[in-house]
């Protein structure tokens, strides 16, 4: 299938690691080709704003209740997807700094030398309130090196940053990287992603083959693998 017929979708990044590993190659196997476009939800609902167009959306849940509210997706294909966790990376090898609690957290972002955070994504937004809960907003943005969309571990590899926040699944794309911790449970923020059809796609019926795909049992283990929770 070319790409002129390709199934295009447009998605948060949050999935970009287990579609990438196996889910997509499922899809591509029993049906075709996709064009994936990867997009901090923020940024992609401006762009459905200004008219972008695709076959199947994956944003967090309550884009989704707007774009379903507006009319632009079908709400008969909407299917809620996985739950994402808040946490922190560094460059593997590196030790890992303490975060389990308030005081901790505090603690290791005032003696790291830059952490990196994304302006654009729904962990990097989060992020920011919570430097303003513990008073330390200021202090931690005249070192931190914050970029505008993307995957924030990068700036582990480039020496650029010492210490990375965004979603487990999405430092988890950049090779080289470690898991070091969590945010608190109490400034933790779980978040709910959902999948879906664009009202007037003329490949729905592909559309629905790859929801039915990824919101599978079988798929469970693939998002399990990369710091995601199913939610089927």
């Amino acid at each position: 299938m070319n790409e002129s017929n390709a199934l295009i979708v447009h998605s948060a990044l949050v999935v970009r690691s287990p579609f990438d590993d196996s889910l997509l190659d499922i899809y591509r196997r029993q049906h075709g080709d996709v064009s994936l476009h990867w997009t901090p939800t923020s940024v992609l609902m401006k762009n459905i704003e200004n008219g972008q167009q695709c076959d199947v959306v994956i944003v967090t849940d309550p884009a989704m209740d707007e774009l379903e509210a507006q009319g632009i997706i079908d709400p008969a294909t909407r299917q809620p997807l996985v739950i994402s966790r808040i946490g922190f990376a560094v460059k593997k090898g590196e030790p890992a700094p303490d975060t389990s609690d308030r005081q901790k957290l505090i603690e290791t972002l005032r003696n790291g030398r830059s952490i990196c955070y994304s302006i654009g994504g729904a962990s990097g937004i989060h992020f920011k309130s919570v430097l303003k809960t513990l008073g330390i907003e200021q202090e931690i943005d005249a070192k931190a090196c914050p970029i505008p969309e993307g995957f924030t571990a990068e700036k582990l590899i480039t020496g650029d940053a010492d210490l990375a926040i965004q979603q487990i699944s999405e430092l988890l794309v950049v090779p080289g990287v470690e898991i070091s911790g969590y945010l608190p449970d109490d400034l933790q923020k779980v978040t709910a992603f959902s999948i879906a059809c664009f009202t007037h796609s003329p490949r729905k019926q592909h559309g629905r083959q790859l929801i039915d795909i990824v919101t599978a049992a079988r798929a469970a283990e693939a998002y399990q693998k990369f710091g995601l929770e199913s939610r089927h």
